[in-house]
Protein backbone atom coordinates (compact mmCIF):
# COMPACT_ATOMS: atom_id res chain seq x y z
CA UNK A 1 0.00 0.00 0.00
CA UNK A 2 1.36 3.32 -0.77
CA UNK A 3 0.31 6.38 0.84
CA UNK A 4 0.71 10.14 -0.74
CA UNK A 5 1.07 12.58 1.89
CA UNK A 6 0.57 16.75 1.22
CA UNK A 7 4.10 16.93 3.38
CA UNK A 8 6.46 15.37 5.61
CA UNK A 9 4.71 16.37 8.71
CA UNK A 10 1.26 13.87 8.04
CA UNK A 11 3.50 11.12 6.45
CA UNK A 12 6.24 11.20 9.54
CA UNK A 13 3.22 11.39 12.03
CA UNK A 14 1.56 8.16 10.13
CA UNK A 15 5.32 6.31 9.81
CA UNK A 16 6.00 7.02 13.90
CA UNK A 17 2.08 5.78 14.61
CA UNK A 18 3.21 2.66 12.73
CA UNK A 19 0.43 2.79 9.72
CA UNK A 20 0.28 -0.08 7.52
CA UNK A 21 1.62 0.87 3.86
CA UNK A 22 4.93 3.17 2.26
CA UNK A 23 4.68 6.51 3.60
CA UNK A 24 5.88 9.17 0.72
CA UNK A 25 5.39 13.10 0.96
CA UNK A 26 4.83 14.79 -2.62
CA UNK A 27 7.32 17.77 -1.92
CA UNK A 28 6.85 20.28 -4.84
CA UNK A 29 4.87 24.00 -4.54
CA UNK A 30 3.07 24.11 -7.67
CA UNK A 31 1.21 26.87 -6.33
CA UNK A 32 4.18 29.28 -6.42
CA UNK A 33 6.25 29.46 -10.05
CA UNK A 34 6.13 28.62 -13.93
CA UNK A 35 3.81 25.90 -14.86
CA UNK A 36 3.49 25.95 -18.24
CA UNK A 37 1.79 23.70 -20.17
CA UNK A 38 2.65 23.76 -23.38
CA UNK A 39 5.92 22.22 -22.03
CA UNK A 40 7.27 18.46 -22.46
CA UNK A 41 7.07 16.63 -19.25
CA UNK A 42 11.28 16.71 -18.55
CA UNK A 43 11.08 20.47 -19.64
CA UNK A 44 8.42 20.79 -17.20
CA UNK A 45 10.56 19.57 -14.34
CA UNK A 46 13.53 21.25 -15.45
CA UNK A 47 11.91 24.72 -15.52
CA UNK A 48 10.41 24.07 -12.03
CA UNK A 49 14.15 22.87 -10.68
CA UNK A 50 14.82 26.66 -11.76
CA UNK A 51 12.14 28.21 -10.53
CA UNK A 52 12.54 25.88 -6.77
CA UNK A 53 16.63 26.66 -6.71
CA UNK A 54 15.87 30.44 -7.25
CA UNK A 55 13.01 31.05 -4.41
CA UNK A 56 13.97 28.42 -1.93
CA UNK A 57 18.09 28.66 -2.36
CA UNK A 58 18.78 25.34 -3.64
CA UNK A 59 21.01 23.80 -5.72
CA UNK A 60 19.74 24.02 -9.38
CA UNK A 61 21.05 20.33 -10.18
CA UNK A 62 19.74 19.05 -6.33
CA UNK A 63 16.45 20.30 -6.92
CA UNK A 64 16.04 18.70 -10.49
CA UNK A 65 17.60 15.39 -8.47
CA UNK A 66 14.86 15.30 -6.28
CA UNK A 67 12.14 15.76 -8.88
CA UNK A 68 13.09 13.15 -10.79
CA UNK A 69 13.46 10.95 -7.79
CA UNK A 70 9.98 11.92 -7.18
CA UNK A 71 8.56 10.76 -10.40
CA UNK A 72 10.49 7.33 -9.88
CA UNK A 73 8.77 6.58 -6.94
CA UNK A 74 5.69 8.08 -8.34
CA UNK A 75 5.90 5.85 -11.11
CA UNK A 76 6.48 2.43 -8.97
CA UNK A 77 2.81 2.77 -7.97
CA UNK A 78 1.50 0.19 -9.70
CA UNK A 79 3.63 -2.13 -7.83
CA UNK A 80 1.08 -1.59 -4.63
CA UNK A 81 -2.49 -2.89 -4.29
CA UNK A 82 -3.80 0.47 -3.54
CA UNK A 83 -2.63 4.46 -3.82
CA UNK A 84 -3.93 6.67 -1.26
CA UNK A 85 -3.71 10.24 -1.63
CA UNK A 86 -4.07 12.40 1.70
CA UNK A 87 -4.46 16.14 0.46
CA UNK A 88 -6.87 18.85 2.37
CA UNK A 89 -8.78 21.85 1.35
CA UNK A 90 -6.33 25.12 0.80
CA UNK A 91 -5.16 26.01 -2.45
CA UNK A 92 -1.76 24.44 -1.76
CA UNK A 93 -2.93 21.22 -1.69
CA UNK A 94 -5.76 21.79 -4.18
CA UNK A 95 -3.18 22.31 -7.14
CA UNK A 96 -1.01 19.31 -6.18
CA UNK A 97 -4.35 17.03 -6.00
CA UNK A 98 -5.14 18.22 -10.01
CA UNK A 99 -1.54 17.99 -10.74
CA UNK A 100 -1.21 14.03 -9.20
CA UNK A 101 -4.75 13.16 -10.34
CA UNK A 102 -4.19 14.05 -14.13
CA UNK A 103 -1.23 12.21 -13.75
CA UNK A 104 -2.76 8.87 -12.67
CA UNK A 105 -5.63 8.95 -15.08
CA UNK A 106 -2.74 9.01 -17.82
CA UNK A 107 -1.35 5.81 -16.56
CA UNK A 108 -3.87 3.57 -14.08
CA UNK A 109 -4.97 0.42 -15.47
CA UNK A 110 -8.06 -1.54 -14.75
CA UNK A 111 -6.22 -3.44 -12.03
CA UNK A 112 -5.04 0.21 -10.24
CA UNK A 113 -6.71 1.12 -7.25
CA UNK A 114 -6.93 5.13 -6.73
CA UNK A 115 -8.32 6.28 -3.44
CA UNK A 116 -8.51 9.54 -1.82
CA UNK A 117 -8.41 11.29 1.24
CA UNK A 118 -9.38 14.98 0.97
CA UNK A 119 -11.04 16.86 3.98
CA UNK A 120 -11.66 20.46 5.15
CA UNK A 121 -12.74 19.88 8.58
CA UNK A 122 -11.69 17.27 11.79
CA UNK A 123 -14.47 16.60 14.87
CA UNK A 124 -13.57 18.50 17.77
CA UNK A 125 -11.03 20.91 16.06
CA UNK A 126 -12.82 24.18 15.35
CA UNK A 127 -9.69 25.87 14.18
CA UNK A 128 -9.11 22.89 11.20
CA UNK A 129 -5.48 24.02 9.25
CA UNK A 130 -4.59 20.74 8.02
CA UNK A 131 -3.84 17.29 8.38
CA UNK A 132 -0.57 18.41 9.97
CA UNK A 133 -2.55 18.95 13.69
CA UNK A 134 -3.89 15.67 13.54
CA UNK A 135 -2.46 12.92 15.60
CA UNK A 136 -1.52 9.34 14.52
CA UNK A 137 -4.73 8.22 15.21
CA UNK A 138 -6.59 10.90 14.23
CA UNK A 139 -5.17 10.78 10.80
CA UNK A 140 -5.56 6.84 11.12
CA UNK A 141 -9.28 7.53 11.71
CA UNK A 142 -10.09 8.75 8.27
CA UNK A 143 -8.57 5.82 6.56
CA UNK A 144 -11.75 3.66 6.34
CA UNK A 145 -13.61 6.67 5.06
CA UNK A 146 -11.10 7.06 1.77
CA UNK A 147 -12.88 6.48 -0.98
CA UNK A 148 -11.84 5.36 -4.71
CA UNK A 149 -11.39 8.39 -7.02
CA UNK A 150 -14.13 8.33 -9.56
CA UNK A 151 -14.09 9.18 -13.72
CA UNK A 152 -16.08 12.71 -12.90
CA UNK A 153 -13.11 13.57 -10.42
CA UNK A 154 -10.03 12.16 -12.87
CA UNK A 155 -12.22 14.34 -15.61
CA UNK A 156 -12.30 17.83 -13.31
CA UNK A 157 -9.07 17.29 -12.32
CA UNK A 158 -7.45 17.23 -15.66
CA UNK A 159 -9.58 20.29 -16.61
CA UNK A 160 -8.63 22.17 -13.80
CA UNK A 161 -5.20 21.04 -13.88
CA UNK A 162 -4.99 22.31 -17.49
CA UNK A 163 -6.61 25.74 -16.55
CA UNK A 164 -4.24 25.88 -14.08
CA UNK A 165 -1.52 25.30 -16.92
CA UNK A 166 -2.88 27.55 -19.55
CA UNK A 167 -1.16 30.81 -20.74
CA UNK A 168 -4.60 32.99 -19.80
CA UNK A 169 -6.44 33.04 -16.28
CA UNK A 170 -9.64 33.42 -18.41
CA UNK A 171 -9.64 29.56 -18.45
CA UNK A 172 -9.82 28.84 -14.87
CA UNK A 173 -12.54 31.29 -14.27
CA UNK A 174 -14.41 29.45 -16.88
CA UNK A 175 -13.98 26.08 -15.24
CA UNK A 176 -15.05 27.59 -11.42
CA UNK A 177 -18.46 28.90 -13.53
CA UNK A 178 -19.02 25.68 -14.53
CA UNK A 179 -19.92 22.44 -12.61
CA UNK A 180 -17.32 21.65 -9.83
CA UNK A 181 -19.01 19.59 -7.24
CA UNK A 182 -16.99 16.61 -7.86
CA UNK A 183 -14.38 18.19 -6.21
CA UNK A 184 -15.63 20.04 -3.24
CA UNK A 185 -12.85 22.33 -2.08
CA UNK A 186 -12.01 22.86 -5.86
CA UNK A 187 -13.80 25.87 -6.75
CA UNK A 188 -13.08 28.04 -3.85
CA UNK A 189 -8.86 26.95 -3.92
CA UNK A 190 -8.39 28.24 -7.89
CA UNK A 191 -10.91 31.71 -6.26
CA UNK A 192 -7.98 32.09 -3.86
CA UNK A 193 -5.57 31.18 -7.16
CA UNK A 194 -7.09 34.15 -9.05
CA UNK A 195 -7.17 36.70 -6.33
CA UNK A 196 -3.53 36.36 -6.62
CA UNK A 197 -2.93 38.28 -9.87
CA UNK A 198 -2.57 42.11 -9.26
CA UNK A 199 -5.52 43.95 -8.31
CA UNK A 200 -7.01 46.86 -10.52
CA UNK A 201 -6.85 48.95 -7.54
CA UNK A 202 -3.21 49.02 -6.73
CA UNK A 203 -1.22 46.54 -8.67
CA UNK A 204 -0.18 43.96 -5.94
CA UNK A 205 -2.16 40.61 -5.50
CA UNK A 206 -4.47 39.55 -2.23
CA UNK A 207 -1.27 37.55 -0.44
CA UNK A 208 0.94 40.63 -0.70
CA UNK A 209 -1.36 42.96 0.31
CA UNK A 210 -2.40 41.34 3.24
CA UNK A 211 1.37 41.37 4.50
CA UNK A 212 1.28 44.47 4.11
CA UNK A 213 -1.84 45.51 5.77
CA UNK A 214 -0.37 43.30 8.82
CA UNK A 215 3.04 45.04 8.82
CA UNK A 216 0.88 48.67 9.26
CA UNK A 217 -1.18 47.10 11.94
CA UNK A 218 2.05 46.77 13.54
CA UNK A 219 2.93 42.85 12.96
CA UNK A 220 6.29 43.53 12.09
CA UNK A 221 8.67 40.49 13.18
CA UNK A 222 8.62 37.85 11.14
CA UNK A 223 7.86 35.38 14.41
CA UNK A 224 4.32 37.13 14.58
CA UNK A 225 3.44 38.45 11.24
CA UNK A 226 3.50 35.03 8.89
CA UNK A 227 1.23 33.47 12.26
CA UNK A 228 -0.99 36.40 11.95
CA UNK A 229 -1.23 35.77 7.87
CA UNK A 230 -1.93 31.89 8.69
CA UNK A 231 -4.82 32.57 10.80
CA UNK A 232 -6.27 35.22 8.90
CA UNK A 233 -5.72 33.68 5.56
CA UNK A 234 -5.77 29.98 6.20
CA UNK A 235 -7.17 28.61 3.04
CA UNK A 236 -3.82 29.48 0.85
CA UNK A 237 -2.08 27.02 2.65
CA UNK A 238 1.23 29.05 2.98
CA UNK A 239 4.15 27.85 4.46
CA UNK A 240 6.97 29.84 6.44
CA UNK A 241 9.15 29.86 3.08
CA UNK A 242 6.54 30.56 0.53
CA UNK A 243 5.03 33.48 2.92
CA UNK A 244 9.06 34.44 3.00
CA UNK A 245 9.24 34.13 -0.55
CA UNK A 246 6.20 36.80 -1.54
CA UNK A 247 8.14 39.37 1.09
CA UNK A 248 11.44 39.14 -0.64
CA UNK A 249 9.33 40.33 -3.62
CA UNK A 250 8.25 43.19 -2.16
CA UNK A 251 11.61 44.36 -0.86
CA UNK A 252 13.36 43.11 -4.09
CA UNK A 253 11.25 45.21 -6.68
CA UNK A 254 13.11 48.52 -8.42
CA UNK A 255 11.28 50.61 -5.58
CA UNK A 256 10.99 48.78 -2.91
CA UNK A 257 7.72 48.61 -0.56
CA UNK A 258 9.21 46.99 1.93
CA UNK A 259 12.62 47.11 4.00
CA UNK A 260 13.73 43.77 5.65
CA UNK A 261 16.63 44.10 9.02
CA UNK A 262 17.25 41.51 10.84
CA UNK A 263 18.58 38.75 8.62
CA UNK A 264 21.16 36.36 9.46
CA UNK A 265 23.40 36.64 6.24
CA UNK A 266 26.43 34.73 7.79
CA UNK A 267 29.71 33.55 5.57
CA UNK A 268 27.13 32.20 2.66
CA UNK A 269 25.07 34.30 2.22
CA UNK A 270 20.97 34.55 2.97
CA UNK A 271 19.39 31.40 3.25
CA UNK A 272 16.26 30.35 3.55
CA UNK A 273 16.52 29.05 6.88
CA UNK A 274 17.25 32.47 8.15
CA UNK A 275 14.44 34.60 8.24
CA UNK A 276 12.94 33.72 11.60
CA UNK A 277 14.76 37.09 13.01
CA UNK A 278 13.86 39.56 10.10
CA UNK A 279 11.52 42.68 10.97
CA UNK A 280 9.97 44.65 8.13
CA UNK A 281 8.91 47.63 8.01
CA UNK A 282 6.54 49.71 5.15
CA UNK A 283 8.19 52.16 2.70
CA UNK A 284 6.58 55.74 1.98
CA UNK A 285 5.49 53.48 -1.91
CA UNK A 286 4.25 50.48 0.89
CA UNK A 287 1.75 52.78 2.37
CA UNK A 288 0.96 54.73 -0.95
CA UNK A 289 0.21 51.20 -2.71
CA UNK A 290 -1.52 50.03 0.18
CA UNK A 291 -3.80 53.03 0.72
CA UNK A 292 -4.26 52.27 -3.30
CA UNK A 293 -2.66 55.87 -3.80
CA UNK A 294 -0.19 54.51 -5.85
CA UNK A 295 -0.20 51.49 -8.30
CA UNK A 296 2.99 49.00 -7.82
CA UNK A 297 3.26 47.65 -11.16
CA UNK A 298 3.01 51.37 -13.28
CA UNK A 299 5.87 51.86 -10.59
CA UNK A 300 8.02 48.73 -10.41
CA UNK A 301 6.88 46.96 -13.49
CA UNK A 302 5.98 42.92 -12.96
CA UNK A 303 7.75 39.78 -14.49
CA UNK A 304 5.90 37.07 -12.45
CA UNK A 305 4.44 33.58 -13.35
CA UNK A 306 0.83 32.72 -11.81
CA UNK A 307 0.43 29.39 -12.92
CA UNK A 308 0.67 28.85 -16.67
CA UNK A 309 0.25 32.44 -16.61
CA UNK A 310 3.23 34.93 -17.08
CA UNK A 311 2.95 38.53 -15.90
CA UNK A 312 5.02 41.15 -17.78
CA UNK A 313 4.59 44.53 -18.51
CA UNK A 314 2.28 44.20 -21.76
CA UNK A 315 0.50 41.02 -20.42
CA UNK A 316 -0.80 42.38 -17.08
CA UNK A 317 -3.98 40.22 -15.75
CA UNK A 318 -6.03 41.99 -13.40
CA UNK A 319 -8.00 40.47 -10.77
CA UNK A 320 -11.21 42.84 -9.79
CA UNK A 321 -11.80 41.26 -5.96
CA UNK A 322 -15.52 42.98 -5.98
CA UNK A 323 -17.18 41.38 -9.01
CA UNK A 324 -14.96 38.31 -9.74
CA UNK A 325 -13.81 39.02 -13.08
CA UNK A 326 -10.43 39.46 -14.47
CA UNK A 327 -9.30 41.05 -17.47
CA UNK A 328 -6.01 42.43 -19.86
CA UNK A 329 -5.07 45.36 -18.02
CA UNK A 330 -5.73 46.94 -21.62
CA UNK A 331 -9.29 45.75 -21.78
CA UNK A 332 -9.67 47.73 -18.15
Amino acid sequence: MLHIHNGDSTAGTLREFGFPGEHKAFQEVLMEGPSPGELPHDQFLRTRARFLAEAYDLNTEQAEQDLLEQQTWLRKFCEHDETILWFEHDLFCQVSLIYLLDWFSQRLSDQDKLSLICIGEFPGIDDFRGLGQLSGEQLASLFDNRREVSKSEFSLASKAWAAYCSPTPEDILRLIESDSTAMPFLEGALRLHLSRFPSRVNGLGRIENKALDLISRGAVAFKSLFPRFASEEPTYGLGDSQFWFALCRLENATDPLITISGLDTGDEGIKANKYLDASMELTELGRDVLEGKRDAIEINGIDNWLGGVHLVADKVWRWDEGNGTIKMQSDQ
